[in-house]
């Protein structure tokens, strides 16, 4: 099996280096790799001081994970912090984040690779994100290194899901099975989690719940003033404007959505973030859109915009903080391959509209179980269910109280992370 796995990696690395002259992803990702060193070179480490290694597949674990990664800095703030992507979504903006000493790719997982990192890093402690399981890393990392006096560096996995159809849990499976042993503690998002864990022998589990609710808990809290979304709300009659915040949407996000909103005549203002800037489809999405649209980056601060319908927001990194002037939200990715983070608008108290594909989603299935969101299989059904919410305001506060109450009642997951952590490490590095 592992013959297989070493096959898998270098068939994926090949693949990636063929797609990379047609395709900006794959360039950026055999380049970051190709250069993994260079952010060590451009702000070395400190010898003389330990370090956390803390690893996310992409954006959004990263956002999972940033609550972990700013809380151990200030309960150990002798340590410094390797934060490693395996994607260019995560890498290219967050590369200059501050709270890491040193962002970079993580090479792909070969042997050779993992040796190598280990005498880069040389970390005292390591953290994966949610779905990272690396068989060459995680092995070198139980292996141990010279600053861990040749034992094994600690291991944790946390806001981990599992579920029955994964490869742990099938009777050939004893390969990645085997990956979870490597971890000395895991903790999970929810109870089907430590069940199937248990079922397989895993013991050193927590059920801790999901870091991300922590997260977006700090981003209510924490919200930055957009001035030109506030001017564009407030701009019909100089009053606050019903508006729909539209995050992360795909092309089949919009082509539910459009023929909902040109329909809709009441003076509804629509933000619309897509998940990925393409101008040529922002364009098409504009030129569908029968009522006048403006795209962020043309506006000016506190700009003219009273006859604009729809913002386009052509950047990233804003989304988050949009949600706050919203008064209802569509998350997108639930009409393709799986549903954007819905809890960055629920913590602002929004009722959530999205698509069928979000059965992996614990928050979203409990949402709409609650009444605090809506699924819906068509341009029809949204509109239904929007049309409802949006003329009965009493049925439309309380859709968002339960959004808004779900995250309050969520919230802790980091603590019992940072519990393990003072176990593992335990007295504080001071």
């Amino acid at each position: 099996m592992q013959f297989l796995y070493n096959l898998s990696i270098f068939l994926y690395s090949v693949l990636i280096r063929l797609a990379a002259p047609f395709n900006r992803k794959a360039r950026l990702l055999v380049d970051g790799r190709r250069h993994w060193r260079q952010p060590f070179i451009d702000k070395p480490l400190d010898p003389t001081r330990p370090v956390a290694w803390f690893h996310a597949a992409s954006l959004g674990e990263f956002e999972q994970g940033r609550p972990v990664i700013e809380s151990f800095r200030a309960m150990y703030p002798t340590y410094q912090v390797v934060l490693s992507f395996f994607s260019p979504s995560g890498y290219e903006v967050r590369k200059n984040y501050a709270g890491a000493d040193v962002v970079t790719y993580l090479p792909a997982d070969t042997a050779a690779n993992a040796h190598a990192w280990m005498q880069q890093v040389r970390p005292q402690i390591a953290f994966f994100i949610k779905y990272e399981f690396w068989y060459h890393y995680l092995q070198a990392l139980k292996k141990g290194n010279a600053e861990a006096a040749g034992r094994a560096v600690p291991t944790i996995s946390f806001s981990a899901i599992f579920r029955p159809g994964q490869l742990f849990f099938k009777p050939y499976g004893g390969f990645y099975r085997n990956l979870l042993t490597c971890f000395d503690h895991i903790l999970v998002q929810n109870q089907e989690s430590v069940d199937l864990l248990t079922s397989v022998g895993i013991t050193r589990l927590t059920l801790a719940g999901d870091t991300r609710f922590d997260r977006v808990a700090q981003v209510a809290a924490t919200k930055r003033a957009i001035p030109e979304a506030a001017a564009f709300v407030g701009a019909f009659n100089g009053a606050a404007t019903p508006t729909l915040v539209v995050g992360s949407a795909w092309a089949a996000d919009m082509a539910v959505l459009i023929p909902m909103l040109n329909a809709f005549t009441d003076p509804l203002r629509v933000i619309i973030a897509p998940h990925e800037i393409h101008d040529a489809e922002i364009d098409g999405w504009r030129a569908q859109l029968t009522a006048p649209s403006v795209r962020f980056s043309t506006l000016g601060t506190l700009p003219p915009v009273a006859d604009a319908r729809y913002l386009i927001i052509d950047n990233i990194g804003m989304l988050t903080s949009l949600y706050q002037y919203g008064t209802m939200a569509y998350i997108g990715g639930a009409f393709g391959k799986g549903l954007h983070n819905c809890l960055e608008a629920a913590t602002f108290g929004l009722p959530l509209f999205f698509g069928p594909n979000h059965r992996k989603f614990q928050e979203a299935v409990d949402l709409v179980q609650q009444g605090g969101a809506f699924q819906v299989r068509s341009s029809a059904e949204l509109t239904e269910a929007f049309t409802r919410l949006y003329t009965n305001a009493p049925e439309r506060e309380r859709a968002g109280a339960v959004c808004r109450n779900y995250v309050v009642n969520n919230v802790g997951a980091t603590e019992l992370v940072l519990q393990v952590v003072k176990q593992l490490l335990s007295p504080p590095a001071v």
